[in-house]
């Protein structure tokens, strides 16, 4: 491995880089989580986190990864045996079904070819042939971090609504959270699933769950086994400003802070911002020649772009030259995408001189691992991040 002097460019989709002021907060004194200071700090966050949810209903806060999220909305929301409606959008969508299967649930699995997001036409026609309602739950990745692939979630729920079936909605948003517009209540999602350590700028640690009515109907009869996982003992503590375990006090500083940051920046531009370095980066691909893998443009990611290379050229080589020779992670391609693109990660913490730098990297790395690339590709990008 090659010394290198400055900064490590972090452009995989996540974890993101943290920002100072995140990591700064996170070193502060940890304070006692039985304390009246803490549950004023507690009473003052948690409004906050709603807020990027898109909801005023309960937001469940746990230690964990978005994995941990992911088991915490099914086993508060479904019982043994239940069907779930699922569908094959790429690596992630892959493993919350096989997390699925393994609590004991049917899942109806439709699959895809990892360049399309959910067909809302198949969710209808799904639910419309389900006559007797034996589907309890559609679970949808909203962005599919191993494709740079965003489901169009308003239109889910209008296909589950036209078709008057009471499933519930619960989705994905680890890697759209804070990135892409989301909006929990508006759009009739029943549970959302986030993490803390992308569009949250934070180190991994912290999983949610956003909470709505029907979902919460749901969990006082739903009979998968949980007790760590149970959003009962935690919503109820949190209206005292408090939890039933001890709580990642660090982690909750560091995301007040990173709210803070959200907040003054103001989400509306948070999402503009993220669009515009999708569109810049998309088009250095396009300069390239080279292929964006989602295959349709309503879907585009704002958070990650998904480069497939042709069959002859190796991704992960791509990857290793880039890291050697200019100090900057890019994200692999995961399960039957391994090999043939790599991800190029822009979100969270970044700017257009940043963005700049990581394609510039990217278009040296293609030309140093053989890869044969327009030199203008670049130029694209930099002509939408000079206009827009």
């Amino acid at each position: 491995m090659t010394a290198h002097s400055g900064r490590h460019f972090l452009q995989i989709p996540g974890p993101t880089n943290v920002p100072d002021r995140v990591l700064r907060a996170i070193a502060q004194p940890t304070i006692d989580h039985r304390g009246a200071d803490f549950a004023a700090f507690t009473l003052d966050l948690l409004p906050r986190v709603r807020a990027v949810f898109g909801t005023t209903g309960p937001v469940v806060v746990y230690p964990s990864s978005g994995t941990g999220a992911w088991e915490a909305a099914l086993v508060n929301t479904l019982s043994p045996g239940d069907r779930v409606l699922a569908f094959e959008t790429g690596h992630f969508a892959t493993l919350w079904r096989e997390m699925a299967e393994s609590l004991g649930l049917v899942v109806d699995f439709v699959p895809g070819d990892w360049r399309r997001g959910v067909d809302p036409a198949a969710v209808a026609e799904r639910l419309a042939a389900d006559r007797e309602h034996g589907i309890a739950a559609v679970l949808v990745v909203h962005n599919e971090t191993s494709t740079g692939v965003t489901s169009r979630v308003p239109e889910i729920r209008a296909a589950i609504d036209a078709a008057e079936h009471p499933a519930l909605l619960l989705v994905d948003t680890i890697s759209s959270l804070a990135s892409l517009d989301y909006r929990h209540d508006e759009w009739g999602v029943d549970v959302t699933v986030g993490c803390s350590q992308k569009g949250l700028m934070l180190p991994p640690g912290l999983g949610f769950n956003a909470v709505g009515p029907k979902a919460l109907a749901a969990a006082g009869t739903a009979r998968l086994p949980r007790s760590y996982w149970d959003w009962a003992p935690v919503i109820e503590a949190n209206e005292r400003g408090f939890y039933p375990y001890t709580p990642p006090t660090n982690l909750l500083y560091g995301l007040r802070e990173a709210l803070t940051l959200l907040e003054a920046e103001g989400l509306p531009r948070v999402f503009a911002r993220h669009a515009r370095h999708a569109e810049a980066t998309r088009a250095a691909v396009r300069g390239w020649g080279l292929q964006v893998l989602c295959a349709d443009p309503r879907e585009y990611s704002g958070s990650l772009t998904a480069v497939l290379l042709p069959e002859e050229h190796d991704a992960d080589r791509v990857r290793r030259v880039v890291l050697d020779r200019f100090d900057m992670s890019l994200g692999t391609g995961l399960g039957r995408l391994a090999g043939r693109v790599f991800r190029i990660g822009h979100l969270g913490d970044l700017n257009d001189l940043t963005l700049a730098g990581t394609l510039a990297g990217v278009q040296l790395g293609l030309e140093l691992a053989g890869v044969a690339v327009e030199p203008t590709g670049l130029q694209a990008a930099l002509d939408v991040l000079r206009t827009a």
